[in-house]
């Protein structure tokens, strides 16, 4: 059985987590106890890796290649056999994984942080904000905060190109989903992961799209 090692909040976790959804296949989920406790995963990799998400197959581990983690979509894609990334649809899907996987996310992750007393094991909280402050500056977490507004006002204009898409399409490349559906929907279910916030209003076919995401199912065979 295929499972799932990763962080409950994670977008790139939440990518992997829907595509197995869709899959129908038989799955389960492993979350690390601790964010800041990558033992288990630096053991289970034999120190290839430390980060999430993980894929264990049988006796396969598969682990990101990079910030974006294709490649463990891609081992689900050929081991499903989900057709998420036609040849014809490749260019298209490049660009617009691209996009959402460095603008829409990068809005994301800092509107989930900013509550993330709510998420974080209190034992863990130095650790996390140390992790933040390294990488984005001291104080960063509190700023992101004072600048909550600012930041949903720059996820509603990032988003709009994909309401224009599904004004005039079930899904982001066509009648079914693809790769770049569940990347979206990943990043969608991080901002959404706390309660805190909803889709704009201004959205419609993106509210839409979501909860046809959340029922699709891959097409059994005839």
């Amino acid at each position: 059985m295929i499972e799932l090692i990763q962080f409950p909040w994670s977008p790139f976790c939440f990518v992997q987590r829907f595509i197995l959804d869709y899959s129908g296949a038989k799955f389960r989920i492993t979350n690390l106890k601790r964010p800041n406790d990558r033992a288990a995963i630096w053991k289970l990799t034999r120190g290839r890796y430390y980060g999430v998400p993980v894929i264990r197959d049988g006796r396969k581990v598969i682990i990101g290649d990079s910030e974006e983690t294709q490649n463990l979509a891609r081992y689900l894609n050929k081991k499903l056999r989900l057709d998420l990334f036609p040849a014809d649809r490749e260019g298209l899907q490049f660009i617009l994984s691209r996009y959402i996987e460095n603008e829409i996310e990068a809005v994301t992750f800092r509107l989930n942080d900013i509550y993330h007393r709510e998420f974080v094991p209190v034992d863990d909280l130095a650790l996390f904000v140390r992790h933040k402050e390294r990488k984005f500056g001291r104080g960063c977490l509190e700023h992101w905060k004072t600048q909550r507004q600012d930041w949903l006002q720059q996820l509603e204009e990032k988003l709009k190109p994909f309401e224009q898409i599904l004004a005039h399409s079930e899904y982001l490349c066509g009648d079914r989903p693809l790769f770049v559906d569940f990347c979206l929907q990943g990043m969608i279910a991080n901002f959404l992961f706390t309660g805190h916030y909803r889709l704009p209003k201004s959205l419609p076919h993106l509210g839409r799209w979501l909860k046809r995401m959340e029922k699709a199912r891959k097409a059994k065979p005839s």
